[in-house]
């Protein structure tokens, strides 16, 4: 495919204010080794000025501002951003998200094969983080480097990619598919399609290093989780995931041991990290059974207001 011949891959990158948020990934996006394959597309959820120089994105097959206004979901800006894309392929990064040059590349190829989904190996940007360790083992030990390639039930959330025509299969549905990608993968694999792990699409993810926003996060982010998968459940089955909500620690943290090799390693050489792991675990069963409970509440709103500006969240240790 030559770049006349339409983008290869649509990055979807959501900014709550202006370019100057997400500047640092689009660097790394600038350095691509198939940049000029690559179709930025910049979700806008502010109606301030974007401060955007034109030229700052030369060189990429193209880009799009998609203004979706005064939102608090991020679900609903990525939608917004797959239903503008053009590529065949739609891909999701972060402002604390930093892929190597080849990750584009490795996706574009890994997408020519069946598969509906494609996500990349983790590694992690502040390793230096007690909080950072245990963040990334809670949200990313599955996908964490070193991984081998293969079939896979989930990928990495807001970071996986697409062929672009079966999101839009979702229609109305796809935001609220999007706020707990899990949900979607499941239901991906539920209707027949698969999931891929490509350990050349590689980047880096910055993760929290203060202790109250983490466990925070960790609290709204497993509501969001739980209400978004049992939806369609019936009362009963929500109240006995909500009791079954008390052993989600013990239940995640034989899994985070399971899924990545270096994990007891890691936690025996910064035994610090076992008590923030715990804490981490307890406020996301905490919020799940929330969620089960009582649905979503305000915990869109919430996770989405740390989503960004990860970097006022981090500090580093000794």
């Amino acid at each position: 495919m030559t770049a006349s011949d339409g983008p290869g891959i649509s990055v979807v990158l959501v900014t709550p204010d202006t370019y100057g948020t997400i500047k640092r990934t689009v660097d790394c996006l600038k350095a691509q080794t198939v940049k000029e394959r690559l179709e930025l597309v910049i979700v806008a959820l502010s109606g301030r000025e974007l401060g955007l120089n034109p030229e700052d994105l030369e060189g990429f097959h193209g880009f799009q501002v998609v203004r979706q206004g005064e939102i608090a979901s991020y679900g609903g800006g990525l939608a917004a951003g797959v239903r503008s894309a053009s590529a065949p392929i739609v891909v999701f990064s972060e402002d604390h998200v930093f892929p190597i040059p080849q990750w584009a590349e490795a996706l574009i190829e890994s997408h020519k094969n069946e598969w509906a989904a494609v996500g990349p190996v983790v590694y992690n940007a502040n390793p230096e983080s007690s909080i950072g360790l245990a963040d990334i083992l809670i949200g990313y030990s599955e996908w964490l480097f070193p991984q081998d390639c293969g079939e896979r039930e989930h990928l990495p959330g807001h970071n996986s990619s697409y062929k672009h025509h079966i999101l839009l299969e979702y229609g109305q549905d796809l935001e609220k598919m999007l706020e707990a990608e899990s949900v979607l993968h499941w239901d991906l694999v539920s209707k027949g399609y698969k999931l891929y792990l490509e350990p050349e699409a590689k980047l880096y993810h910055l993760n929290f290093g203060v202790l109250t926003p983490f466990l925070k996060n960790h609290i709204y982010m497993g509501r969001m989780f739980a209400a978004a998968r049992c939806q369609s459940w019936p009362k009963i089955r929500r109240i006995s995931y909500a009791l079954g909500s008390l052993l989600i620690p013990l239940v995640r943290f034989y899994r985070i041991t399971s899924n990545y090799s270096g994990s007891l390693g890691l936690l025996k050489s910064k035994p610090q990290v076992f008590p923030i792991l715990a804490s981490g675990l307890i406020a996301s069963a905490i919020g799940e059974m929330a969620g089960y409970l009582c649905g979503a509440g305000d915990s869109k709103q919430k996770t989405f207001e740390y989503h960004f500006h990860r970097d006022l969240h981090v500090k580093k240790e000794s």
